[in-house]
């Protein structure tokens, strides 16, 4: 298949996964250096699905890929390749180096491999078939592996985007199997074929595939293809600096989601990892976009740092849509299997505006919406039920008459009310706003009071006064 030369390419990135069961955040963030390079530059973000090793690649396991990246809001530009279905091509190409004499057929077995590997380490240099140059077998039908006829000296430089020239001494580069004896491809045959094919003219991806480079530009040389751009960005490390594993908390994209990241909040964070724009720290898509360049990561790891995760979220989360939010947190409530009233979303909607500005998650919103999910009656906590003495209890009905009677019902009005009322009393705020909050709240953590009443409405703040205050009679 022919390849735009590179004088006239649009580039075109792609993510490229392997089926694990889950997208790993690393996994997640080469997918996000990606689309956002393919969107500054105006090329295509593609997807291929690395699914050679049919035993891993189960359904579920690439439906668990699929369900990471549309979350994360990553979309391909075109449909996604799903490399086994080009098992045919693979070979082709294969036959094609045969008749090139950049490939040969290796009969070694197993045990002859094996002491031919340890030769090979002993010597210094990668390993080298006996069969390179050897006429083929009595029984040339016999079990066969394929492998690459790579250049018995010289070098191969790697100029990569990120790490810059690096360069590789051929004879640290073993004759790589392009075919098993079942004449499944391997991978870097697999990748290259395939990026030359999908016209991928920058390969992004994470720096323990390096030394892979090499070997996938030896085959583009053999095959007299165009080199794409490499970039290899390196890993994620927990907070010790050490390899992120399990230990470190999540890992799979669906575990943040799952803990109350939004997507926008996850994508911002992200792309800082490894990345930056000068001091900026929280910023849009369409920032990202225009300030992306892959030059521009750094070549050291990147430490999670889940302070600065909650801290970027929460930004986010003030500007979210309110009615997203609600039902987000709404979602969040049922997966936990909370008791909650029929008019629950109509409860959210009203309580998420008033309390978003303190939250780091979708999680920590739902707890500060709590107070406004309670149902009547409820029990007031002990330390509210003892500052109901009578004075209190008279004051709080002669607060309860003045909100009835007062037209408006807003954050602004109700913060001059209570104000206007404690002066009246010729009281501090004090003398009755803990046992007023007990009341509206239960003891649950809320905002302001001209917040909490905003928040429930005139109809359930008087109600919820009037069922303290009716136990007080």
């Amino acid at each position: 298949m022919s390849n735009p030369s590179s004088t006239d390419r649009a580039v075109v990135t792609r993510f490229a996964p392997s089926p694990t069961g889950f997208l790993h955040i690393g996994g997640a963030r080469t997918a996000l250096f990606n689309w956002l390079y393919a969107r500054h530059t105006g090329g295509k973000f593609l997807l291929r699905v690395e699914d050679t090793d049919r035993e891993r690649s189960t359904e579920p396991a690439v439906a668990a890929i699929f369900e990471g990246l549309d979350w994360l809001g990553l979309k391909s530009d075109e449909e996604p390749v799903f490399q086994h279905t080009r098992a045919p091509r693979h070979a082709e190409v294969v036959q094609q180096l045969l008749e090139r004499g950049r490939a040969y057929r290796c009969w070694m077995t197993v045990q002859e491999l094996a002491v031919a590997r340890e030769k090979a380490r002993a010597e210094g240099h990668a390993i080298r078939s006996p069969w390179r140059d050897a006429p083929p077998p009595a029984d040339p039908s016999a079990p066969h592996v394929i492998r690459f006829k790579g250049p018995a000296d010289g070098e191969t430089l790697v100029d990569d985007l990120v790490k810059g020239p690096v360069t590789f001494k051929n004879t640290d580069l073993d004759d790589l199997v392009l075919l098993r004896a079942d004449g499944a491809p391997t991978y870097n045959l697999a990748v290259v074929v395939d990026d030359h094919d999908m016209g991928v003219t920058h390969v992004i991806r994470g720096d323990d595939h390096l030394n892979n480079a090499a070997r996938q530009t030896l085959i583009y040389q053999a095959m007299d293809w165009d080199l794409p751009a490499f970039a290899h960005i390196p890993l994620i490390h927990g907070p010790d600096g050490a390899k992120l594993s399990k230990r470190h908390g999540a890992q799979a994209v669906g575990e943040f989601a799952d803990m109350g990241y939004i997507p926008e909040g996850l994508r911002n964070y992200l792309a800082r990892l490894g990345w930056g724009h000068g001091d900026d720290e929280v910023f849009s898509d369409a920032q990202a976009i225009e300030w992306f360049d892959v030059k521009d990561v750094v070549k050291a790891p990147a430490r999670l740092d889940w302070a600065k995760l909650n801290h970027i979220n929460s930004q986010h989360l003030r500007v979210a849509d309110d009615s997203r939010l609600a039902d987000l947190v709404l979602k969040a409530l049922i997966a936990q299997g909370a008791r909650l009233p029929t008019d629950a979303a109509a409860r959210l909607l009203a309580v998420v505006p008033q309390v978003k500005e303190g939250a780091k998650t979708i999680l920590e919103l739902a707890e500060h919406c709590a107070f406004a999910l309670k149902m009547r009656p409820f029990a007031l906590e002990e330390k509210t039920a003892k500052q109901l003495n009578e004075e209190t209890v008279e004051r709080l009905r002669r607060l309860r008459d003045r909100l009835a009677q007062n037209p408006e019902w807003d954050v602004e009005e109700l913060g001059t009310l209570l104000k206007s009322f404690a002066e009246s009393e010729g009281v501090g705020f004090g003398k009755f706003g803990p046992s007023l909050r007990g009341i509206l709240t239960g003891g649950s953590q809320a905002p302001d009071l001209n917040k909490i009443m905003t928040a429930i409405g005139r109809e359930e703040t008087l109600g919820r006064l009037d069922d303290a205050l009716a136990v007080r009679a």
